[in-house]
Protein backbone atom coordinates (compact mmCIF):
# COMPACT_ATOMS: atom_id res chain seq x y z
CA UNK A 1 0.00 0.00 0.00
CA UNK A 2 1.37 3.42 -0.97
CA UNK A 3 2.20 5.96 1.70
CA UNK A 4 1.91 9.75 1.37
CA UNK A 5 4.14 12.36 3.01
CA UNK A 6 3.36 16.05 3.63
CA UNK A 7 4.64 17.07 0.18
CA UNK A 8 2.31 14.64 -1.63
CA UNK A 9 -0.90 16.06 -0.18
CA UNK A 10 -3.28 17.99 -2.45
CA UNK A 11 -6.99 18.73 -2.84
CA UNK A 12 -9.03 15.69 -3.92
CA UNK A 13 -6.44 13.13 -2.72
CA UNK A 14 -7.85 10.10 -0.88
CA UNK A 15 -5.96 9.16 2.29
CA UNK A 16 -6.40 6.77 5.21
CA UNK A 17 -5.78 7.76 8.85
CA UNK A 18 -6.22 5.22 11.67
CA UNK A 19 -8.09 2.85 9.34
CA UNK A 20 -10.64 5.47 8.20
CA UNK A 21 -10.69 6.67 4.56
CA UNK A 22 -10.81 10.44 3.96
CA UNK A 23 -10.78 12.83 1.03
CA UNK A 24 -8.89 16.14 1.22
CA UNK A 25 -11.45 18.89 0.48
CA UNK A 26 -9.28 21.92 1.34
CA UNK A 27 -5.53 22.23 1.44
CA UNK A 28 -3.20 25.02 2.55
CA UNK A 29 0.61 24.89 2.69
CA UNK A 30 1.81 27.15 5.54
CA UNK A 31 5.37 28.40 5.86
CA UNK A 32 5.65 30.45 9.05
CA UNK A 33 8.47 32.94 9.64
CA UNK A 34 9.86 30.73 12.40
CA UNK A 35 9.76 26.95 12.49
CA UNK A 36 9.09 24.31 9.89
CA UNK A 37 6.47 24.42 7.18
CA UNK A 38 3.28 22.40 7.61
CA UNK A 39 0.06 21.60 5.76
CA UNK A 40 -3.36 22.50 7.14
CA UNK A 41 -6.11 20.45 5.50
CA UNK A 42 -9.81 19.84 5.83
CA UNK A 43 -10.58 16.16 5.33
CA UNK A 44 -13.98 14.54 4.82
CA UNK A 45 -14.64 11.03 6.09
CA UNK A 46 -16.07 8.55 3.58
CA UNK A 47 -17.59 6.61 6.48
CA UNK A 48 -19.72 9.22 8.27
CA UNK A 49 -19.32 12.36 6.09
CA UNK A 50 -17.85 14.47 8.89
CA UNK A 51 -15.29 17.13 7.97
CA UNK A 52 -12.23 17.44 10.22
CA UNK A 53 -9.35 19.89 10.24
CA UNK A 54 -5.96 18.17 10.38
CA UNK A 55 -2.41 19.53 10.44
CA UNK A 56 0.37 17.55 8.77
CA UNK A 57 4.02 18.20 9.63
CA UNK A 58 7.18 17.12 7.82
CA UNK A 59 7.71 13.43 8.52
CA UNK A 60 3.99 12.67 9.02
CA UNK A 61 2.79 9.81 6.86
CA UNK A 62 -0.66 8.65 5.81
CA UNK A 63 -1.66 5.63 3.77
CA UNK A 64 -3.48 5.26 0.48
CA UNK A 65 -6.89 3.74 1.30
CA UNK A 66 -8.05 0.50 -0.27
CA UNK A 67 -11.08 2.02 -2.04
CA UNK A 68 -12.99 0.50 -4.94
CA UNK A 69 -15.99 1.95 -6.76
CA UNK A 70 -18.46 -0.37 -8.50
CA UNK A 71 -21.54 0.44 -10.51
CA UNK A 72 -24.44 -1.62 -9.18
CA UNK A 73 -28.19 -1.82 -9.68
CA UNK A 74 -30.56 -0.82 -6.86
CA UNK A 75 -33.05 -3.66 -6.35
CA UNK A 76 -35.24 -2.84 -3.32
CA UNK A 77 -35.38 -1.76 0.33
CA UNK A 78 -36.11 -4.68 2.67
CA UNK A 79 -36.86 -2.35 5.61
CA UNK A 80 -33.42 -2.70 7.18
CA UNK A 81 -31.05 -2.68 4.21
CA UNK A 82 -31.10 -1.41 0.64
CA UNK A 83 -30.25 -4.29 -1.68
CA UNK A 84 -27.92 -3.77 -4.66
CA UNK A 85 -26.73 -6.18 -7.35
CA UNK A 86 -23.53 -6.30 -9.40
CA UNK A 87 -24.86 -6.69 -12.97
CA UNK A 88 -21.74 -8.62 -14.05
CA UNK A 89 -21.31 -11.19 -11.26
CA UNK A 90 -24.94 -11.04 -9.96
CA UNK A 91 -23.53 -10.73 -6.44
CA UNK A 92 -25.91 -8.91 -4.06
CA UNK A 93 -24.93 -6.47 -1.31
CA UNK A 94 -27.13 -5.07 1.48
CA UNK A 95 -26.27 -1.56 2.70
CA UNK A 96 -27.84 0.01 5.79
CA UNK A 97 -29.99 3.14 5.47
CA UNK A 98 -27.34 5.12 7.41
CA UNK A 99 -24.64 4.22 4.88
CA UNK A 100 -26.93 4.96 1.92
CA UNK A 101 -27.73 8.39 3.42
CA UNK A 102 -29.26 11.17 1.30
CA UNK A 103 -28.95 9.11 -1.91
CA UNK A 104 -31.95 7.01 -0.82
CA UNK A 105 -34.52 9.71 -1.57
CA UNK A 106 -33.51 9.71 -5.27
CA UNK A 107 -33.33 5.93 -5.84
CA UNK A 108 -35.95 3.84 -7.63
CA UNK A 109 -35.92 0.10 -8.33
CA UNK A 110 -33.60 -0.78 -11.22
CA UNK A 111 -31.51 2.44 -11.05
CA UNK A 112 -27.75 2.15 -11.59
CA UNK A 113 -25.71 3.75 -8.77
CA UNK A 114 -22.04 3.87 -7.72
CA UNK A 115 -21.16 1.94 -4.55
CA UNK A 116 -17.93 2.80 -2.71
CA UNK A 117 -16.14 -0.10 -1.00
CA UNK A 118 -13.38 0.19 1.63
CA UNK A 119 -11.44 -3.03 2.29
CA UNK A 120 -14.31 -4.99 0.70
CA UNK A 121 -17.05 -3.37 2.82
CA UNK A 122 -19.68 -1.10 1.22
CA UNK A 123 -19.47 2.35 2.86
CA UNK A 124 -21.41 4.67 0.57
CA UNK A 125 -23.79 5.15 -2.35
CA UNK A 126 -23.70 7.87 -4.98
CA UNK A 127 -26.61 8.47 -7.38
CA UNK A 128 -26.17 10.23 -10.74
CA UNK A 129 -26.22 14.04 -10.52
CA UNK A 130 -29.26 14.21 -12.82
CA UNK A 131 -32.08 11.67 -12.62
CA UNK A 132 -35.44 11.35 -14.38
CA UNK A 133 -38.35 10.64 -12.05
CA UNK A 134 -42.12 10.51 -12.42
CA UNK A 135 -44.38 12.86 -10.43
CA UNK A 136 -46.82 10.75 -8.37
CA UNK A 137 -48.54 13.56 -6.47
CA UNK A 138 -48.88 17.32 -6.91
CA UNK A 139 -51.77 19.78 -6.48
CA UNK A 140 -53.88 20.39 -9.62
CA UNK A 141 -53.53 23.58 -11.65
CA UNK A 142 -56.06 26.38 -11.31
CA UNK A 143 -56.89 29.12 -13.76
CA UNK A 144 -54.34 31.92 -13.38
CA UNK A 145 -51.56 29.62 -12.08
CA UNK A 146 -49.38 30.24 -15.11
CA UNK A 147 -47.31 33.04 -13.61
CA UNK A 148 -43.91 31.65 -12.57
CA UNK A 149 -44.94 30.25 -9.18
CA UNK A 150 -43.93 26.91 -7.72
CA UNK A 151 -45.78 24.02 -6.10
CA UNK A 152 -44.55 20.90 -4.25
CA UNK A 153 -44.41 17.58 -6.10
CA UNK A 154 -43.83 14.12 -4.65
CA UNK A 155 -41.72 11.94 -6.94
CA UNK A 156 -41.84 8.15 -7.39
CA UNK A 157 -38.73 7.84 -5.19
CA UNK A 158 -40.45 9.67 -2.31
CA UNK A 159 -38.50 12.92 -2.65
CA UNK A 160 -40.38 16.23 -2.71
CA UNK A 161 -39.23 19.05 -5.00
CA UNK A 162 -40.68 22.41 -6.03
CA UNK A 163 -41.91 22.46 -9.63
CA UNK A 164 -43.51 25.10 -11.88
CA UNK A 165 -47.33 25.25 -11.95
CA UNK A 166 -47.56 24.04 -15.57
CA UNK A 167 -46.00 20.62 -14.76
CA UNK A 168 -48.65 17.99 -13.97
CA UNK A 169 -48.99 14.75 -12.02
CA UNK A 170 -47.88 11.73 -14.05
CA UNK A 171 -45.21 13.62 -16.01
CA UNK A 172 -41.51 12.76 -15.89
CA UNK A 173 -39.04 15.47 -14.85
CA UNK A 174 -35.25 15.82 -14.58
CA UNK A 175 -33.97 16.61 -11.10
CA UNK A 176 -30.53 17.77 -9.88
CA UNK A 177 -29.80 15.38 -6.98
CA UNK A 178 -26.99 17.55 -5.57
CA UNK A 179 -29.14 20.66 -5.12
CA UNK A 180 -32.48 18.80 -4.92
CA UNK A 181 -34.03 21.02 -7.59
CA UNK A 182 -36.27 20.65 -10.64
CA UNK A 183 -34.36 21.11 -13.91
CA UNK A 184 -36.89 20.49 -16.70
CA UNK A 185 -39.82 18.43 -17.89
CA UNK A 186 -38.85 15.42 -20.03
CA UNK A 187 -40.54 15.68 -23.43
CA UNK A 188 -42.85 12.84 -24.38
Amino acid sequence: MASYSMGDLKKGLKIEIDGVPYKIVEYQHVKPGKGAAFVRAKIKSFVDGKVLEKTFHAGDKCEQPNLEEKQMQYLYDDGEYCQFMDTVSYEQVGISDDDVGEAKKWMVDGMMVDILFHNGNAIGVEVPQVVELKIVQTPPNFKGDSQGGKKPATLESGAVVQIPFHVLEGEVIRVDTVRGEYIERVSK
